[in-house]
């Protein structure tokens, strides 16, 4: 069930031939390139005939979305404007006007020629006048049609045309459906459209490089000149101003008529040449697609479908080109990855008879892979109901099958238990291929109704999460990079707020749609996506790891984890009289009670009347009582000591042990995760609803929080987990020989480091001295430098600096790995895990100082995460299968990081403890032996 947020593609502008006055279509072509090579730009390539390889995406995208916007507004007069290369005036005002801008990538500048050819051949006027940008060509052309009483229709998605905007100029952004009219404007910025210039002065422009006023962000900005009425008003009365405001404001006095210069977009420049007969508009008059330089295009490019459709009617439109269904959004494109011509139209069916109903279970039945999508009561999977069911086979077909719709204008619809009793050896045959948008939660719905789905071969979302890790991966997004479309959100179906309806209060001709959309929207990205997938056999492992781990995550998730509630109560009360004791503390060192929890306050008692150093101050120049500050001051004085345990207690309280409880499914008395596979960029799993990964474990009282996680009768808790998993995946990764001698023979690693570090035997080093190896193998997998390690052992700098050169020394192939790491993540913008999953770096190309630095530690961490992440889930897999395969009773029910905790049958414990360290050592042959340990108790904590 796709539920997140969705706009509508085209914005609700008046289609041509509903107005009475002629329109002029402004494209910012500088801004659809962009979005074209971001949206998978860099995804499709073709061999030209002189052997060169060129890439297409963008081109590709590129049409798809001139066609589609010329498509939803008509219009006789149009041009598609780009920023021509080489300096403007702005340049030599303020040379470091653009400077913090990233370099084109070499993969779009080399599609940006081909993008100008194809546009011009489609009828449109392609405009790049030298010395002037793009906007500025822009604003010339919009507000000479608007002087002439022409309506103007601007396609960007950049604010700063914002400031064009009045009665005759309107901007849309179709990628995601806000339109800037008049109120458009003014409800986004909160300025209406004629002071955007003075807020922009204002706010500066970080991407331009252009500085404003000094702190002075979008809410200030906005309370100024409501006040002031404008800028021009604001710098007559700066002296006015009062605070760090008007000192900044009054410091920016000689930098804004600057400012003003570089922001203001020109509508005066001189296109003589470019536009003759500017006051005619002829020279942007749309123009007729040339036919046959087109078929030619599309034929050198391998747009083989975008050639074959201009035999078959209007030049330079795909088959799917044609008048869309009333009531439903018409797909205008082929797809991206293979070129395949759509269908030429969406035909969407509700199904209210069983004659319907068994047309559609026979293409069902006849089908090669189906798409499916529920509607239901909650988005919370363990109570989910089905209100409705839509299925898509083929593209632009799909079919929805209201099932629990109501209100007075619901029409009759097919008996719900016996629709699904006839679905249901459909949907449990796991010969017949399904396909869904986060499959593991429509898993669940159907099992709320007593069917266990089998053969669900793919999840949109899980392959969006294996190519293109750092994008976002709703259907939505999805849909609107790979396909061009866009579509009916949930809010246009239901409101928000406290005025949303239910689902099933949603009028059918419109559900239908909503679902049938999503169902046929999945089917079309997967035919995008899989092809990448299944062409690179890394990407397709890592994607079938990622289907495995989906249908053992939901068994875990389905088996839950019983909670002791008055375990809990107890933790509850013993937490509630050591929070109130510690109050109480925190009074008698401050000599008055005061408010814990008020940064004020404690600003008050640590620095007036305590007097305790400043250690920093925030933003505002107030004095810092931040969790840095506390954990610093707590090294020396009692009272911040007494705060940060106080704190940590309460946050202890509040999020378990009074909640877990809570948070128990009524029917089971267990708590069912959610654990969210598509979200860490490492391939790690995020739990939540309740998090059950950061229960803290450092103190005794989050320790004993695991005493509540209890076995049914009979059974016992186990707990199976990877021993130094990263440092082992260190030692494989780097191939460093020290570490690799280290585990091979058994050794206690840290014990090793410590014995290489300080230059003495194994049996010599102290405890001590292990627990600062063991700080140091930990720091440097996660990119930890000398203040960091000297701050965690409590060192000066330079001991610190010593340990790190005495450990490089030792281990000379991790420092070379780390080296090569960094170098190998700037040269390609991403590193791999050791099985080849992707962990993209998108900035790490063009970032510089502590960014750079902050961005080089992830890329010589997240292999080894990721590795982890990667092992932990093929474990999972391998577990799960052997539990099924030998009919055991035994039942995975949490995975928290490296470790897989079970709920065993007493007479199974003996088979446990052989067999589960013996299958997660055996998931991977590593350059070093896996290690996994088990231990069992009756509750959580006493398993380890």
């Amino acid at each position: 069930m796709e539920r997140l947020r969705r706009t509508l593609a085209s914005p609700t502008i008046a289609p041509m031939s509903e107005q009475s006055t002629p329109r002029l279509l402004l494209v910012d072509g500088s801004s659809y390139l962009y979005r074209a090579f971001f949206a998978g730009g860099d995804a499709m390539s073709t061999t030209l005939p002189d052997g060169t390889v060129q890439k297409t995406g963008a081109i590709r995208i590129m049409i798809n979305m001139m066609q589609k916007l010329l498509k939803d507004h008509p219009s006789t007069w149009a041009a598609c404007v780009f920023d021509a290369s080489g300096p403007t005036f702005r340049d030599a005002l303020y040379p470091e006007y653009k400077q913090h801008r990233s370099p084109m990538p070499d993969d779009l500048r080399s599609q940006i020629a081909p993008i100008h050819e194809v546009v011009r051949l489609s009828g449109w006027p392609v405009l790049d006048v030298p010395g002037v940008e793009a906007d500025d060509v822009i604003g010339t052309l919009a507000v000479a049609a608007a002087s002439q009483g022409i309506e103007v229709l601007i396609s960007s998605g950049d604010k700063d045309l914002a400031q064009l905007v009045n009665e005759h100029i309107t901007i849309i952004d179709t990628m995601s459906g806000k339109v800037r009219d008049l109120a458009g404007v003014e409800a986004e910025f909160g300025v209406p459209a004629r002071l955007m210039l003075d807020y922009q002065m204002l706010v500066g422009d970080s991407i331009d490089n252009v500085p404003g006023v000094n702190k002075v962000g979008p809410k200030t900005a906005v309370k100024l000149l409501q006040e002031y009425g404008s800028i021009d008003n604001l710098i007559a009365q700066a002296d006015q101003v009062k605070g760090a405001v008007g000192e900044n404001l009054r410091q920016a006095l000689d930098w804004l008529p600057t400012g003003r210069q570089l922001l203001t977009i020109k509508t005066d420049c001189d296109l003589n040449g470019w536009v003759p007969g500017l006051p005619a508009l002829d020279a942007v008059r749309m123009g007729e697609p040339q036919k046959e330089p087109l078929r030619a295009f599309y034929e050198t490019y391998g747009f083989k479908g975008l050639a074959k459709a201009l035999g078959g009617g209007e030049a330079a439109v795909p088959a799917a080109a044609s008048a869309p269904v009333p009531g439903s959004t018409n797909d205008l494109f082929s797809d991206p990855a293979s070129d395949i011509p759509r269908a030429s139209n969406l035909a969407y069916d509700t199904i209210l008879t069983w004659e319907a109903f068994d047309a559609w279970l026979n293409k069902l039945e006849a089908a090669e892979l189906t798409a499916i999508d529920t509607e239901t009561t909650s988005l919370d999977e363990m109570v989910a109901q089905i209100v409705g069911i839509s299925f898509s086979v083929t593209p632009g077909e799909a079919a929805y099958i209201p099932l629990k719709h109501e209100g007075p204008d619901a029409p009759g619809q097919l008996p719900f238990d016996e629709v699904l009793a006839r679905l249901k050896p459909w949907l449990e045959n796991p010969a017949r291929q399904k396909l869904g948008q986060h499959i593991k939660y429509d898993r669940h719905v159907f099992a709320n109704h007593g069917i266990e789905v089998q053969g669900y071969a793919h999840d949109t979302m899980l392959q969006s999460y294996v190519l293109e890790v750092h994008k976002p991966h709703g259907l939505s997004s999805l849909a609107e990079r790979h396909l061009g479309r866009g579509g009916i959100s949930y809010e246009d179906l239901c409101g928000k707020g406290a005025h949303q309806i239910p689902f099933a209060q949603v009028d059918v001709a419109k559900a239908a749609e909503y679902s049938c959309e999503d169902s046929d929207q999945t089917l079309d990205v997967h035919r995008v996506l899989w092809p990448q997938i299944e062409a690179d056999a890394k990407l397709k492992f890592i994607y079938e790891l990622e289907i495995a781990s989906s249908e053992t995550l939901y068994r875990i998730e389905r088996n839950g984890v019983l909670i002791d509630a008055p375990t809990l109560a107890k933790q509850s009360h013993e937490l509630g009289q050591r929070i109130f004791a510690l109050e109480q503390e925190a009074y008698e060192i401050a000599g008055q009670p005061f408010n814990l929890s008020s940064p004020k306050q404690l600003g008050e008692i640590f620095f007036d009347k305590l007097g305790l150093p400043v250690i920093k101050k925030t933003a505002t120049g107030a004095r810092s009582t931040d969790e840095e500050v506390l954990e610093k001051l707590a090294e020396d004085y009692p009272l911040p000591a007494k705060i940060l345990e106080h704190r940590s207690l309460i946050k202890l309280k509040g999020t378990y042990t009074d909640k877990l409880a809570q948070l128990a499914l009524p029917r089971t008395g267990r708590v069912h995760t959610h654990y969210a596979q598509a979200v860490a960029v490492t391939g790690r799993l995020s739990s939540n609803d309740p998090n059950l990964q950061n229960i803290p474990i450092r103190t005794a009282e989050g320790r004993k929080v695991r005493e509540a996680f209890v076995a049914a009768p009979d059974h016992v808790i186990a707990s199976a987990d990877y021993s130094q998993i990263e440092l082992r995946i260190m030692a494989h990764l780097s191939d460093d020989a020290a570490l690799l001698r280290a585990f091979h023979e058994g050794h206690d690693v840290h014990r090793a480091t410590a014995a290489e570090v300080f230059g003495i035997k194994p049996e010599e080093v102290s405890s001590e001295q292990r627990r600062y190896a063991k700080t140091i193998n930990f720091g440097l997998i996660y990119g930890m430098g000398t203040f960091g390690l000297a701050k965690s052992l409590g060192i000066e700098n330079a001991a610190a600096k010593t340990y790190i050169d005495r450990y490089f020394a030792r281990f000379a192939g991790v420092k070379q790995y780390m080296d090569d790491t960094r170098a190998l993540a700037k040269e390609q913008g991403y590193v791999e895990t050791a099985f080849g999953r992707k962990l993209v770096l998108p900035d790490i190309k063009n970032a510089k100082g502590a960014k750079l630095a902050a961005l080089e530690r992830q890329a010589i961490n997240a292999p080894m995460q990721g590795t982890a992440a990667d092992l932990i889930k093929l474990a999972m897999v391998a577990v799960q299968k052997a539990l099924d395969d030998q009919g055991k009773g035994t039942k995975m029910i949490m995975q928290v990081h490296d470790e897989l905790v079970f709920e065993v049958p007493e007479a199974e414990v003996d088979w446990l403890r052989t067999e589960i360290p013996r299958l997660m050592a055996g998931v991977a042959q590593l350059k070093v032996p896996l290690l996994a340990e088990v231990g069992v108790g009756p509750n959580w904590e006493q398993a380890h």
